[in-house]
């Protein structure tokens, strides 16, 4: 990873100086804690100046939309203090003046504004790029105080430099260094198209520009792309965390209740038991501890427990209703077996479309559901909105003008292809019993070597891929049904066939 050192800010601030200069401050954005973002206008156009100061990251640059996009720029309903108070001072105002000291990480912005009582007043935001030091601080050029920052640093932080609101605004310590061009750098301007040249230190150095126009595109589609892949490795660990907790509280719960259900199945014998007290009411005496009767269903004489506070009768009675209790609990318990199951079976799938997710977009494209609580607000929420009506990012394979193949990647693209693409006499395929894509074969000429082929796809695209063996379930799409309140991507079939794939 490239550092954005003093070098690469004098070009950058060379490059745009004169868009900077006199520009006019119409928006400011706090997306999260380390990151802003200023809409300027001048010279009759509009840019974003987007600021990162997150020690892995720390960088400035002017963000096209593109960009914007694979950084996922999400604007918080509720902004930032931080935010609203660069948006008391520096909302319409204009930069008047661009610095840079000299060997320094630090581009300084001087804007021009007026007070409560509308005199101009100067005002500076200091950006500093240094690693973990990073910070945004504005402070009166006037008073040299600090009227905020960023990210406040006490003397329980540093021993060297505190820097929060009220107090002098100072420069950071300088270190001993010498200009120059480290190896690590030279890379990204042996990219530039020759251009330009700007003044470094004391020497004029020339650098050349090929692939990229401006030092800002690269900057930006640079860090941009770092940016992108760190968030999508920090999202998928995230979600991996959250799907498989999610996954095993399923687990547990599912062995919970089939223990129960083990403790309740003897629920049967309470039946018999009442059944034999009536059968023989005239043959014992009431209020006893036990009553010693023949059992004809098994054959064999057994002892039923009494309570000797009641009669034989209130006693069959009381069996009869432990029964009915037992039972209507065992049809209960068995309903949750199934629905956790189903959960289980899907939050599988759902690990599954996370482990192949490739880039952030096929996440993002899963996120609601991983992050709603329940099978239920997702599937509400997926009615109310996140349904995809253009069927972006499904594989499709197209054999010929006839014969096209599709294959989902996750249960959103599975769902899409059942209920929009498919037509009744199209071959679904799917593993069977483990996580997988849906593919779906639509054709007017089904052939042997086209059904192998696209159960070796659905092998391919499934958590067993690496299995020896593994069963493929097809059947025609008319064969499947989509339950009411079922999960997403979830079918039931029948009148399949099935294909072993070595």
């Amino acid at each position: 990873m490239i550092s954005f050192d003093s070098l690469i800010l004098k070009a950058f601030t060379q490059e745009n100086k004169e868009f900077l200069h006199g520009a006019r401050i119409n928006k400011i954005q706090q997306p999260t804690r380390r990151e802003l973002i200023f809409s300027m206008r001048n010279q009759g156009e509009t840019k974003q100046l987007y600021i990162n100061i997150t020690p892995e990251m720390y960088h400035v640059c002017f963000m096209t939309d593109e960009n914007s996009k694979k950084r996922l720029i999400e604007i918080p309903q509720k902004p930032p203090m931080f935010c609203m108070l660069l948006r008391k001072y520096l909302n319409n105002s204009r930069i008047a003046k661009i610095e840079q000291p000299d060997g320094e990480r630090i581009l300084e912005l001087y804007i021009e504004t007026y007070n409560e009582i509308g005199d101009k007043i100067y005002l500076c935001l200091a950006i500093e790029l240094m690693g973990k030091y990073s910070n945004v601080i504005l402070y009166n050029t006037d008073t040299n105080i600090i009227l905020g920052c960023a990210h406040n640093v006490g003397a329980d932080k540093s021993q060297v430099r505190e820097v929060y609101g009220q107090i002098p605004y100072t420069y950071p310590p300088k270190h001993s260094s010498k200009y120059f061009i480290e190896e690590r750098y030279a890379f990204l301007f042996n990219y530039l198209r020759r251009k330009s040249s700007f003044r470094c230190g004391q020497s004029e150095t020339i650098l050349p520009f090929y692939i990229y126009k401006t030092v800002n595109s690269l900057i930006d589609n640079y860090y941009a792309t770092l940016t992108s892949k760190a968030k999508f490795k920090s999202l998928k660990s995230e979600y991996l965390t959250l799907t498989n907790q999610k996954l095993k509280k399923c687990q547990k719960s599912l062995n919970e209740i089939q223990s129960q259900l083990k403790r309740s199945e003897n629920y049967d014998k309470y039946r018999l038991y009442g059944d034999l007290l009536m059968a023989n009411l005239y043959n014992l005496n009431d209020y006893t501890s036990e009553a010693k009767v023949f059992d004809y269903e098994n054959e064999q004489a057994i002892t039923i427990p009494l309570k000797k506070t009641k009669t034989v009768k209130e006693n069959a009675n009381e069996y009869y209703k432990k029964y009915n209790k037992g039972k209507t609990a065992g049809i209960k318990l068995k309903e949750l077996i199934e629905e956790n199951r189903q959960s289980k079976e899907y939050l599988e799938s759902v690990l599954y479309s996370i482990e192949i997710a490739k880039n952030i977009y096929e996440l993002k494209e899963i996120e609601f559901e991983i992050l709603l609580p329940d099978r239920n607000s997702m599937t509400k929420s997926y009615k109310t909105g996140s349904r995809s009506n253009s069927g972006e990012g499904i594989t499709c394979i197209n054999k010929d003008n006839e014969t096209r193949i599709y294959i989902g990647k996750n249960n959103k693209q599975n769902d899409y292809i059942i209920s929009k693409l498919a037509s009744d006499e199209d071959l679904w395929f799917h593993t069977k019993d483990c996580p997988g894509s849906h593919v779906l074969l639509k054709t007017q000429n089904v052939t042997d070597e086209l059904i192998l082929e696209c159960a070796k796809l659905a092998k391919e695209n499934s958590q067993g891929k690496n299995s020896s063996k593994i069963g493929v379930i097809y059947t025609k799409r008319k064969y499947l049904r989509k339950p009411p309140k079922a999960n997403l991507g979830y079918v039931t079939y029948k009148n399949e066939k099935e294909i072993i794939i070595d």
